[in-house]
């Protein structure tokens, strides 16, 4: 199979899907057709300016992009956004930290509702044993805790749930009213789901590897990723090279 590198992609038909149906979107950029839980939708505003959309409820015409910093850089620089808004639109410098941010705020927020419906604990003794008596779906740590601390938390059961750093030890502790927190643990629902979705898109942004995702079978709400994740998954290998 051939590979093709992203700035190598000079397409000059590129544009947005004209149909917003379905569980699968196409990336302006990269042309590959994802599940849009793993893309970011834009608009474009009444100025012409590019607004993204982190929540998908904006009104107008989509534009999508795979929620990954190489292909948003891109996009960005290669002129993926006129050609989807068939004209001439305004693109911020700072596009990728101001989906950076937003995506980061969304994580506080959906975390916040996690505590306060009582489906997440934190602190190392409280959420070990969310784990270790399978209450715990997503394991939410500190992007600046220690390694060594963090894999001793996940003993016995890394590999067996999603894992995910997407914020700071102090970020964590002003959600759930502490200095500094190392270890969450978020109990299986929709909320659950929306925090792992939205903590893959910013590991995308940040060029991290996000959780693993599959066929939907450790997701107690599979049916937010729809049939198209595994189709997504097939369309690149590792290196996030696209299939030509």
């Amino acid at each position: 199979m051939t590979t093709t590198n992203l700035a190598d992609i000079t397409d000059p038909d590129i544009e947005a899907e004209a149909e917003e149906t379905g569980p699968l979107r196409r990336c302006v950029a990269t042309r590959m057709r994802l599940p849009k839980e793993r893309m970011i939708r834009f608009v474009v505003g009444p100025d012409w300016n590019i607004v993204p959309d982190l929540t998908a409820t904006l009104p107008g015409r989509g534009i999508w992009l795979s929620a990954r910093d190489d292909v948003i850089e891109t996009a960005r620089t290669r002129g993926a956004f006129n050609r989807a808004a068939r004209g001439q639109v305004v693109v911020a410098a700072d596009l990728l930290s101001v989906l950076q941010a937003g995506l980061a705020r969304r994580i506080g927020e959906l975390l916040g509702l996690t505590r306060r419906a009582g489906q997440s604990v934190c602190g190392f003794q409280k959420a070990r044993e969310w784990l270790l008596d399978g209450r715990a779906w997503l394991v939410v740590q500190a992007a600046d805790g220690s390694a060594q601390e963090c894999a001793r938390f996940l003993s016995g059961v890394q590999g067996k749930l999603p894992a995910v750093a997407p914020l700071a030890g102090d970020a964590l502790g002003a959600i759930f009213g502490r200095d500094h927190v190392v270890h969450v643990v978020v109990a299986p629902g929709r909320l659950a789901t929306a925090l792992r979705t939205e903590c893959d898109r910013l590991a995308g942004l940040l060029g991290q590897t996000p959780s693993r995702f599959d066929d939907g079978d450790d997701d107690p709400n599979n049916n937010l990723l729809g049939d198209g994740a595994k189709a997504g998954d097939e369309a690149a290998d590792g290196n996030g090279r696209i299939g030509a």
